[in-house]
């Protein structure tokens, strides 16, 4: 293509054929039918089906946004670890109010899930934190996150530096690291489906449980 020509973005479509997803598929707790559906992700082999866009907001109301992982789901929610003093550690001290995207392509689904989060136990984090990669559990003391460095190399000395001081021993859980827990109040199913009228499940939590209605695509 020439460079100066525009890729024809408006033509990029694709007509979503799969199975019908509607109010009598679902299971009344929210949590469940995500198990459903991530349980089918798994199944497809999608390639990471754990990752997720984490959506926050800063302190002037700038939204904000990244890839991280889920770790842990259950009927108390949705777990993910971090640096608490990364830019997302920032954003979520000030502000807990967050958003979270899957996207299974092959599978033509999303979940779109908003909550609080709150941060979980140390003892929690601790324990995950030693089921990593040894590698990995240096890496976190290395990286001061969303800090400026001068290069690449500074961060490969810093991480053999603490290789060697921590050669043979265990590696202390970093008290500026551990995980948060989103808290949903909001989780939206959308299954693709043909000529653009999707499928949108939704479930909002009430003082009477969680409440389902369709949505229009």
């Amino acid at each position: 293509m020439n460079p100066n020509e525009k890729t024809p973005l408006a033509n990029l479509r694709v007509d979503y054929k799969s199975a019908e997803f509607n109010e009598t598929h679902v299971r009344q707790n929210p949590v469940e039918q995500f198990e459903i559906w991530f349980n089918d992700s798994i199944e497809a082999k999608i390639y990471e089906p754990n990752a997720m866009t984490l959506a926050t907001v800063s302190n002037a109301g700038i939204p904000n946004a990244r890839i991280v992982l889920l770790k842990e789901f259950d009927a108390t929610g949705f777990v993910f670890y971090t640096n608490y003093e990364s830019h997302k550690g920032q954003e979520l001290e000030n502000n807990p109010n967050v958003a979270l995207v899957f996207f299974w392509k092959e599978l033509a689904r999303q979940v779109h899930i908003k909550g609080k989060v709150e941060k979980i136990s140390r003892e929690e984090s601790d324990e995950y934190f030693h089921s990593r990669p040894r590698e990995s559990q240096i890496g976190a003391w290395a990286s001061k996150q969303s800090s400026e460095i001068p290069d690449r190399e500074f961060l490969e000395e810093r991480f053999q530096k603490l290789q060697n001081e921590y050669n043979g021993e265990e590696i202390p859980l970093p008290t500026f690291w551990g995980g948060y827990r989103v808290i949903p109040h909001e989780i939206e199913f959308w299954q693709g489906r043909e000529n653009r009228l999707h499928d949108r499940i939704i479930y909002l939590l009430t003082g009477n449980g969680w409440k389902i209605s369709r949505l229009s695509p």
